[in-house]
């Protein structure tokens, strides 16, 4: 009698183990920095077996295998880490991939974007509702959204005379790519108590001289260049001096004085549990740190 508990007891605990190794969420590729940033601010990072090339944050998921870039995503690559969910931002892709991997019955959970507060609320949310630890991400959304209104009150109180602000993406070719409304870029300026110098249209679009002379920036902000590319290859001077001899960026005040900020893309553009800290670094970079 003994033996035959012992037996079923045995059995029990096998179907229970081999049940909770088999529950979807144990293996998870997690597509998007922000996204990877909220996986590991809430403790599961024990469960990421890949990520995307724009999570690099915190510096361990470096380690973890690379599937290469969110919109351009091979289904081979993503097979090849044989997820059971993946948990992405949106806008991943393209479009065949997804298909694939929804055809090959893996749980794919998209996480609504957007660049206020309101919107990393919903994201953490979201994040942690995938994970299933609810819980963790209502104390994680609180303490992000404390530390939100604590730099954004920061901010307006250091602020002065608003500053504006043009977002460049890129300058491939001499063409400027600059930001307009509705974008991160646009969001974190705001926040951090500048204007955006570009609204007349959204997302992300080149730009002639002519409304880059018009919309007269004060500061230029740009994403912090990779180490590898720092240093200018040209022999034609630095970046700065590259940046502000355009003809579209000399005739404007940030050329005047100079005047460029560059900080890491994933820290001023994620908007997820370090925009507090974006916040203050690109409204110190603005205006000159904090009053007394």
């Amino acid at each position: 009698m003994l033996g035959a508990g012992i037996i079923w007891a045995s059995a029990f605990f096998f179907t229970a183990s081999s049940f909770a190794e088999a529950t979807p969420g144990q293996r998870i590729l997690s597509i998007g920095g922000s996204v990877t940033e909220i996986v590991y601010a809430l403790g599961q990072e024990h469960r990421v077996v890949a990520r995307d090339t724009t999570s690099s944050h915190p510096p361990e998921v470096l380690d973890l295998p690379n599937v290469g870039y969110m919109r351009s995503l091979a289904p081979e690559g993503v097979l090849s880490v044989d997820p059971d969910l993946i948990i992405s931002e949106a806008g991943s892709g393209p479009p065949e991939t997804i298909d694939v991997l929804e055809a090959a019955s893996i749980k794919f959970i998209t996480v609504p974007d957007g660049f206020d507060r309101a919107a990393i609320h919903a994201k953490i949310t979201a994040v942690a509702e995938a994970l299933s630890v609810p819980e963790r991400g209502a104390e994680l959304a609180k303490k992000v959204d404390t530390e939100l209104v604590q730099a954004k009150h920061q901010a307006a109180t250091n602020a002065g005379k608003p500053k504006r602000v043009l977002f460049v993406l890129s300058t491939r070719g001499g063409r400027i790519m600059a930001s307009g409304s509705n974008t991160a870029a646009d969001g974190i300026i705001k926040l951090a108590g500048g204007v955006n110098a570009i609204t007349e249209f959204e997302g992300y679009k080149p730009l002639s001289d002519e409304a880059i002379t018009l919309a007269a920036p004060d500061v230029i902000l740009m994403m912090e260049r990779p180490e590898s590319t720092t240093s200018n290859q040209s022999g034609h001077g630095s970046p700065e001096d590259e940046l502000f001899a355009m003809p579209a960026i000399a005739t404007t005040p940030a050329a005047k004085t100079r005047s460029v900020i560059r900080i890491n893309g994933l820290l001023l553009l994620g908007f997820g549990p370090r925009t507090p800290l974006a916040i203050r670094e690109l409204n110190s970079a603005l205006y000159g740190g904090a009053k007394s």
